[in-house]
Formats: C-alpha cells, sequence, structure tokens
C-alpha cells in the first residue's frame, strides 16, 4: 500500500483511503489494483523476457483498459528495472530530475516498489509517494515531479499514455526542491 512522507515536516500518511484523500486534494489519481491476480513466479521477477511482458499485460487487462477508457490514455507499456538494466544509473540519474510532461505520467506498479516526488501546493511542498505493486498513480500533466526507484532498486510498472510516442520530460528548475 502507497505511503506519503511530506518532506517539510516528515509526517507520514499511511492507509490506502488517507492516501487517496491527500493525493485528490494534491490533484493527483491514485487506485489501487489486486497485485495478487499476477502469476507467482512473476510476482518478484524483475527481468523479464517479452513473453513473460505480454503475460503481465494481460493479466491487468481488464484494469489497464478501464483506466485508459476513463482517462483518454492510447497506449501502454511495461518497464522493467533491476541492478540487472544496463545503464541502470546513467538511467536513473536521467529520471531523477524535476520536470513536467505536456500529458499525465502514469505507473502501476506490479511488482517491487518505486518513489514519486511530487510538488505539492505551497502549503504542502514537496512529498514522496512510495509505491509498492498493486499502486496506481497519476500525476497530472504540468505538475512538477520525477520518478525514481526505492532502495531495492527494483520495479516492474504499466506505464500508459495519450500520446503514442510517450512523454517528454521539460526541466523544471526550483530553488526550493532539495534532494531527500
Amino acid at each position: 500500500m502507497a505511503e506519503i512522507r511530506i518532506r517539510n515536516t516528515d509526517e507520514r500518511i499511511q492507509g490506502e483511503e488517507n492516501v487517496r484523500a491527500f493525493l485528490e486534494n494534491q490533484e493527483v489519481l491514485y487506485e489501487h489494483w489486486n497485485p495478487g491476480k499476477l502469476a507467482p513466479e512473476l510476482q518478484e521477477k524483475f527481468v523479464l523476457s517479452d513473453e513473460e511482458k505480454a503475460q503481465i499485460l494481460s493479466t491487468f487487462e481488464e484494469e489497464i483498459r478501464d483506466l485508459a477508457g476513463r482517462r483518454g490514455y492510447q497506449t501502454w507499456d511495461l518497464i522493467a528495472l533491476s541492478d540487472a538494466t544496463p545503464n541502470l544509473d546513467e538511467l536513473l540519474k536521467k529520471f531523477e530530475q524535476v520536470h513536467t510532461h505536456t500529458e499525465d505520467e502514469v505507473r502501476a506498479i506490479t511488482a517491487g516498489r518505486g518513489i514519486f516526488i511530487i510538488k505539492g501546493t505551497d502549503d504542502v511542498g514537496y512529498f514522496d509517494v512510495e509505491l509498492e505493486a498493486g499502486d496506481v498513480i497519476s500525476v497530472p500533466e504540468h505538475k512538477p515531479h520525477f520518478f525514481t526507484l526505492m532502495d531495492n532498486r527494483q520495479i516492474v510498472a504499466v506505464r500508459l499514455f495519450i500520446e503514442t510516442e510517450g512523454w517528454i520530460a521539460h526541466p523544471f528548475e526550483d530553488a526550493s526542491f532539495q534532494k531527500a
């Protein structure tokens, strides 16, 4: 289940309804899918063949199509990252820059853990959304954020897009942002 840490106060928000309510106030969509639907052998696997990726997408097809239909997403894919990913550290450096997009950035976590760092309202400031299998989040277009891995450095996630080319990051310079 997702957990939130507000960076300015170190306050933690836990529990699905509390997380959902907080994120809704920050204009961020949060949902939860049943990660137990996934075949046990894929629940902790982070290096995937094309067939295994297709199996994961097929397992969550109903949820993906429902979300896509409600939010206008046209295409989706699956990303798997771990220490076995070539050039992982360079890839993470690219991710770990505050930026915006001209469409929502969506992640549905099917295995592992990840974290979105999001710029909230002025009274909240930046906050971390720690995600695990089953958590689904959509950061709205133009909202400053970035996504990275947790300490375990393993994740598998469905990404949904409106534009078929995927996201284009637009750097967001913010003197108030400090890395944790």
